[in-house]
């Protein structure tokens, strides 16, 4: 029983060091922070959508767990954001997606794949800015593909939406 016990705390530990990592970001001077937790995606998927494509959304918003953005101009907060995801990279499991420098803007997405090699369960972004470029660091969990995800960065505005649409053409 003590067994059970221990595995299960490790295992929720685990989970929620995932969860917590990047939310030393939240509420700092200089980091523009959107945070969109299960409960807000379950009320979007409520939504009777009217077209196909926000049919099409609402059946991404149901796969999604938690959304996490992080947008800074600050080049110490960059750094941190930088030095934070790559700690978790390391320790996570994360594939490398793909990689981009373009005009000094660096672009790497990481995945944790699902099921399939179409699914992914995890998504990380960072976006090292340079100059008056911002550096942004995404997060996203749940259980959903590569296009969907584009097609969510569209509606909801986000930063990285046109890397986001790169990577869904390169994983086919």
């Amino acid at each position: 029983m003590k067994k059970l016990i221990l595995i299960t705390l490790l295992v929720v530990a685990s989970n929620s060091f995932a969860q917590s990592v990047f939310d030393k970001f939240d509420n700092q001077d200089d980091i523009t922070t959107v945070i969109v937790n299960k409960k807000m995606f379950s009320l979007l998927s409520k939504v009777n959508p009217t077209d196909k494509e926000s049919k099409q959304y609402i059946e991404l918003i149901k796969k999604l767990d938690n959304l996490k953005v992080f947008v800074t101009s600050s080049d110490k907060k960059a750094d941190d954001m930088k030095a934070t995801a790559d700690k978790y990279i390391k320790s996570s499991g994360l594939d490398e997606l793909m990689r981009i420098n373009n005009k000094g803007k660096n672009v790497k997405i990481f995945v944790k794949s699902g099921a399939n090699d179409t699914q992914i369960k995890e998504l990380l972004m960072f976006i090292e800015g340079s100059g008056k470029e911002e550096s942004v660091l995404m997060s996203l969990t749940g259980n959903f593909n590569l296009d969907e995800l584009s097609a969510l960065t569209d509606k909801m505005n986000l930063p990285g939406g046109d890397e986001l649409k790169k990577a869904g053409k390169s994983k086919k």
